[in-house]
């Protein structure tokens, strides 16, 4: 028994019979591949963000984020830019206990599991009386869903043992697993951007020291020169 809906019921019938050679309508079949593309979107229970912003020296940023029970926060940050290429980081759970603590690092990965509230991570560069960091960090929530019923397997949608529910539920599972293997994509693009970002920071920095001791090595030789 389809427990889709009238239309994508009859549409996934359709998918049946072209499976089997009949012909058959193009529009129940859009709209039912339209329908499971909806579903499959509503699986993914994870959303992950990304910033990049520049930190003063003498001065620390916080952020908050709200979150729900069970769920898991992931964050990942890195220093791009600035002396030293170091920050402090912290993050303080809704009960203000302090979770995680460094000292000076240039970058972290840190997953805990969540309670219901808001946490805190800051970034602190007060240690610092010059340079100021651009800072670029990534959040990954995972199980985040509306309430606690969401986390129920899809399968609900479909009832029986009908090979065409079979077949509907593979399509669901692999594109379910498509959808994953893409974001985690993005997620491992973005982290490749900033770890390219620091790398040319760096470059640059040390391009502009070369040049700046090659033109004094210059002037000291053309003084020495003139002298003789």
């Amino acid at each position: 028994t389809c427990r889709l809906g009238g239309r994508c019921c009859r549409a996934v019938r359709v998918l049946g019979s072209a499976a089997m050679g009949r012909e058959t309508p193009l529009l129940p079949v859009v709209f039912c591949l339209q329908h499971l593309l909806q579903l499959c979107m509503s699986f993914s229970q994870a959303v992950d963000s990304d910033f990049t912003f520049t930190l003063p020296a003498g001065h620390k940023e916080c952020f908050y984020q709200p979150m729900r029970p069970e769920a898991s926060l992931e964050i990942e940050y890195q220093v791009l830019d600035g002396a030293g290429l170091d920050v402090n980081f912290y993050l303080v759970s809704p009960k203000d206990e302090m979770l995680i603590f460094e000292e000076r690092k240039s970058d972290g990965v840190h997953t805990v599991e969540t309670e219901d509230g808001d946490y805190m991570f800051c970034f602190d560069n007060t240690f610092s009386t010059i340079s100021e960091k651009v800072i670029f960090f990534e959040l990954i929530l995972d199980n985040i869903g509306e309430d606690g019923n969401d986390q129920e397997d899809w399968k609900k949608y479909i009832m029986g043992s009908d090979p065409l529910d079979m077949k509907l539920e593979d399509i669901l599972e692999t594109m379910d697993s498509v959808k994953a293997r893409l974001s985690k994509s993005v997620q491992l693009q973005t982290l490749l951007k900033a770890f390219e970002a620091r790398d040319r920071n760096v470059q640059e920095s040390n391009s502009e020291r070369v040049n700046m001791w090659s033109m004094i090595n210059l002037a000291v030789m053309v003084a020495e020169i003139g002298r003789a």
